[in-house]
């Protein structure tokens, strides 16, 4: 007599109840962060134009497609829409000159693409930059900024201290400030330098980008 013996199964590799219940789970997760993104995309613009301050969740609705019930639904109030919106701007900002770094074959390469690249993104993103500074003030004054505003200001140094560091290193010499002394430094040339842009002084980028250069060669 022949008995037929069961097929084994291996228990790693069958999908459990659990297992699916966790997969359904994170694609909701995922689901709902897609959708957080697409609508912080979409609020950016009025964001940037308006400010902070004069910015609500009602006044971003009327200027875009979604609802206001929308909005709320997916973000809690103004606050965490708005640290939201910088945070997906500043997630692509924050590596903006990594490629420089990785592809510039001498210091002086290094300098002008680095410059020049700080001189387009005020001509091309001012607004945006605007709202970021406008967010790092509020943060003095609104705690529940502060930790976000930090973490991204953070991220801003480390970014700025990988150029100086690789131009140091193509020029053998040492660097006389510390991270967080010479991403003021540029961080403020950068600010003035908005200002003006925004003021309509058609020279603010080029003499940004002036100022970059020499300050690298300073530092």
């Amino acid at each position: 007599m022949v008995t037929e013996v069961a097929p084994r199964v291996d228990e790693a590799a069958a999908p459990t109840a659990e297992t699916n219940r966790e997969r359904v789970s994170r694609r909701q997760v995922d689901k709902f962060a897609e959708r957080r993104a697409q609508l912080a995309g979409a609020a950016l613009q009025t964001l940037a134009e308006l400010g902070y301050a004069r910015t609500s969740l009602r006044e971003i609705a009327q200027n875009s497609q979604f609802s206001h019930g929308v909005l709320h639904y997916y973000f809690s109030d103004k606050e965490d829409l708005i640290t939201h919106c910088v945070r997906q701007y500043e997630a692509a900002c924050v590596t903006r000159y990594d490629e420089i770094v990785a592809t510039a074959g001498s210091a002086e390469e290094l300098k002008r693409e680095f410059s020049a690249a700080m001189a387009r993104t005020l001509r091309t993103d001012a607004a945006m930059h605007r709202l970021w500074y406008d967010l790092r003030n509020q943060s003095l004054f609104e705690e529940s900024f502060r930790a976000d505003v930090l973490e991204i200001d953070q991220r801003r140094e480390e970014m700025i201290w990988r150029v100086i560091s690789r131009y140091a290193s193509f020029t053998g010499s040492g660097i006389a400030l510390s991270p967080g002394a010479a991403y003021a430094i540029l961080d403020g040339l950068f600010q003035s330098a908005l200002l003006h842009q925004l003021a309509g002084n058609e020279k603010a980028a080029d003499d940004l980008a002036a100022d970059v250069a020499r300050v690298l060669d300073i530092l």
